[in-house]
């Protein structure tokens, strides 16, 4: 009877070598060391090739040589910029744009225009459940983006859009209402000028 269970022995643990294999392939394969969710992250070292992370945008366009540029809003901090030099590139480090602690809104506005990117934002007391914002700022990035110049217009319901002035390299941030047309106008020598109301 000895001899028997002896002889039974080698086979059972061979078996049991042969499920752990088998139980270690699957885990593999189905991803059972993965990171979590969202895509790799910097220190990922499961993929073969990592890719930088970037934040949650409140919004990123293509900008300049097909990379992206994407902006959020930092609770105590204010409104933080990454961006890619080139479609698929690694992402810069997040660098902070604007500081405030004020109450952020809801949206951003980012469009680019070649290589200048220009940003809106907006602050305010319950702004992120629709009350208008009582903090707004126009900013461009020059530069590859290394440099941006921002201005902050207090007591403001925000600026609506951005364009080039005709004729110049020239940007003019604007809002309008049934009475007043305001406007803001950014130059690459001079930055910002005065805000402007101009009556309907």
């Amino acid at each position: 009877m000895r001899r028997v269970r002896g002889d039974r022995w080698p086979a059972r643990v061979a078996t049991a070598a042969a499920a752990a294999v088998a139980l270690l392939a699957s885990t593999a394969a189905c991803g059972g060391t993965d990171t979590g969710a969202g895509g790799a992250g910097a220190g990922d070292t499961h993929s073969g090739s990592p890719t930088p992370s970037h934040a949650r945008f409140v919004q990123d366009i293509e900008w300049s040589d097909g990379g992206r540029v994407g902006m959020y809003y930092a609770a105590g901090r204010g409104l933080m910029e990454q961006h890619q030099d080139t479609a698929g590139g690694p992402w810069s480090k997040p660098r902070p744009v604007y500081a405030t602690e004020g109450d952020a809104c809801r949206s951003i506005t980012l469009k680019a225009f070649r290589d200048t990117v220009t940003a809106i934002a907006n602050w305010g007391v319950y702004c992120a459940d629709g009350e208008p914002p009582t903090e707004s700022v126009a900013a461009v990035g020059t530069r590859n983006l290394a440099t941006w110049d921002t201005r902050a217009t207090e007591d403001f319901d925000g600026w609506e859009k951005a364009a080039t002035v005709a004729g110049t390299e020239d940007l003019l941030f604007t809002r309008s209402s049934t009475e007043w047309l305001t406007r803001l106008r950014w130059s690459p020598t001079g930055g910002f000028g005065d805000v402007e109301n101009i009556r309907r």
